[in-house]
């Protein structure tokens, strides 16, 4: 398999972001959080994401931005959201389900996919 033009085979279960998408359960159970809330607070130091109530997602969220299933926008705050690493970060934004991230939530709930 050639690397994916988009993040250079560097994603756990990069499939060259074609058709074909492998998912972890980590970004499975992300996908559904998301799912649930249509926005979420991202926030940055450096150009690297982070989700304040999960500090650890820095990679998570960017395999998912790289495979197309999460949109990170730092134009746009969540108002009215507080944590401490949110307010401390010089960058806020939130994120959201694209459309093929919607579309791949409704395929793992339709198939019954656990996390």
């Amino acid at each position: 398999m050639s690397k994916c033009d988009s993040c250079g085979g560097s994603c756990a279960g990069c499939s060259g972001c074609g058709r074909a998408l492998e998912l972890t359960e980590g970004e499975i159970r992300f996908l559904k959080l998301l799912g649930q809330c249509a926005f979420l607070p991202v926030c940055r130091k450096t150009e690297e994401p982070l989700f304040p109530e999960e500090p650890d997602t820095t990679l998570l969220l960017q395999c998912l931005e790289k495979k197309g299933l999460v949109s990170l926008d730092y134009d746009q705050p969540l108002k009215g959201y507080h944590h401490p690493l949110y307010d401390a970060s010089p960058i806020r934004g939130s994120m959201a389900l694209t459309q093929r991230g919607q579309a791949v939530l409704e395929l793992l709930e339709y198939q019954g996919a656990e996390s």
